[in-house]
């Protein structure tokens, strides 16, 4: 039989991660330890440690992944649990030969680096199960997967500025009585 080690974490799908922060964090006082791009799953994830196991918040990245398309299926709620094991090769080939019906007959890399499987809830009385195994590579694997978020949260930060600054700028440009959407003008104050 596989050895499971323990329940590594439990997934829920979110539209928003910082309205369910709102929640996980605020209310309940769990700590946000990071938050990490999955660019092979299309997808944004929390992280919130509890005990020995955590909290995933999971956000669809692109209206077309396969969190997306199960955020609007189901709404916001559980997706899965996950449970570590020792060696997964050998965990899938049992379960196949018990005929346990899974999506992944190998394993991919998921977060971090880990190696991971899926198994279909229709053999697990309707519940996705993730079955994962640590690699030496995850400490590396999650670092570059936090660097690359942090530097499109820059990015985005400077196309955003610049773009407030023409904005700024071709009032200032008009004469600063430019009419503005809702009918107003700018005030005095706003056109130095």
């Amino acid at each position: 039989m596989p050895h499971i080690k323990r329940i590594d974490h439990i997934a829920i799908v979110v539209e928003d991660i910082d309205q369910a922060l709102r929640f996980w964090r605020d209310a309940l006082g769990l700590e946000l330890h990071h938050v990490e791009d999955v660019p092979d799953q299309m997808s944004v994830v929390a992280f919130l440690p509890t005990g020995e196991s955590e909290v995933e918040l999971v956000k669809p990245a692109t209206e077309d992944s396969g969190v997306a398309r199960y955020l609007k299926k189901h709404g916001p709620g559980v997706h899965h649990i996950c449970f570590e094991v020792d060696d997964i090769e050998d965990c899938l080939q049992q379960l196949m030969d018990r005929g346990i019906n899974l999506i992944n007959e190998q394993p991919i890399i998921g977060t971090g680096g880990k190696k991971i499987a899926f198994i279909h809830p229709e053999s697990t009385h309707g519940v996705l199960i993730e079955m994962y195994q640590l690699t030496e590579e995850e400490p590396l694997i999650r670092l570059e997967r936090a660097s690359s978020l942090a530097e499109r949260v820059v990015a985005g930060g400077m196309i955003m500025s610049a773009a407030a600054l023409a904005f700024l700028r071709a009032l200032r440009n008009d004469g600063g009585r430019k009419k503005l959407e809702n009918g107003g003008f700018l005030p005095d104050e706003a056109r130095n």
